[in-house]
């Protein structure tokens, strides 16, 4: 899950100032968590107390108004009792990691990256897209090779996972669809070496930066064994306590690749001065 809240937070300032280089700067000074943040970490509080997903949603972009969400979002987020809005955009996929973690088989993961998805976003391609980051995150934790995952995820959910960051990065645009930016962010992941790598690869598509690096970074956090721990501790300071203690519970109910707990170590330890 810091995987994706990672990416989030490195791809934010490009997302407006887009970028087709890998050589840019991880963590820009004006870098910040956005709603990809607020509404995983909203999604993890969700599954640890079995509360009402999109009551849930609703309360933590309530108290995070500023934070880029889409404008039918926030149409749906200020109107009490609003109903899904048939969206097929990736706002749900961005906030599914979650569900990877908590499910415990395929179908299990399937069904609660439904559920995440549909009180906001229930077109069947929102849906779909929310599904398949949470299958190839589960396929990487469970061990999953990298081809494995390619073709599973091409075949389950009919991306077209052929082609690579290089083939893509030039005539990529801004695309905030399911169908138009899923697919290459886990493109992005596939054809990585490393957690670092995937993040570049997904923001110097020059497309959604802070939503496809959040993506990667979820599925690249899986299938590497964790976040390299200079950018797990970089994300997790900018992230305010009520974030830090979810994500915390999170991690001692379903343990993650990263290790939360190392990070709050040296920050809790008394100074030496």
């Amino acid at each position: 899950m810091l995987g994706a809240i990672a990416g989030d937070i490195v791809g934010s300032v490009y997302e407006n100032f887009r970028t087709k280089r890998k050589d840019f700067r991880l963590f820009h000074p004006f870098c910040f968590f956005t709603d990809d943040t607020v509404l995983t970490v909203a999604v993890a509080a969700a599954v640890l107390d079995d509360l009402d997903l999109g009551r849930t949603l609703r309360r933590y972009a309530w108290r995070r108004p500023m934070r880029g969400y889409g404008p039918r979002f926030y149409r749906w987020m200020l109107t009490l009792g609003a109903h899904p809005y048939r969206s097929l955009g990736n706002g749900a996929a961005m906030r599914v990691s979650p569900a990877a973690y908590a499910a415990k088989n395929v179908d299990e993961v399937l069904a609660l990256a439904k559920r995440s998805a549909e009180c906001t976003h229930n077109h069947p391609e929102g849906i779909k897209g929310a599904q398949a980051v949470a299958f190839a995150l589960f396929s990487a934790r469970t061990g999953k090779t990298r081809e494995e995952i390619r073709a599973t995820v091409a075949e389950r959910f009919g991306y077209d996972l052929r082609r690579s960051v290089a083939q893509i990065r030039p005539g990529y645009k801004l695309d905030l669809t399911c169908p138009g930016s899923v697919p290459e962010a886990i493109i992005a992941f596939l054809d990585s070496h490393d957690y670092e790598d995937a993040i570049r690869n997904a923001v110097s598509l020059g497309g959604d930066a802070d939503t496809q690096a959040a993506i990667a970074g979820a599925i690249a956090e899986a299938f590497y064994g964790g976040v390299p721990g200079h950018i797990a501790l970089r994300a997790w300071r900018r992230l305010p306590h009520a974030y830090q203690s979810v994500i915390l519970r999170f991690h001692r109910t379903y343990p993650l690749p990263t290790n939360v707990e190392a990070l709050v170590q040296p920050l809790a330890a008394p100074s030496a001065k």
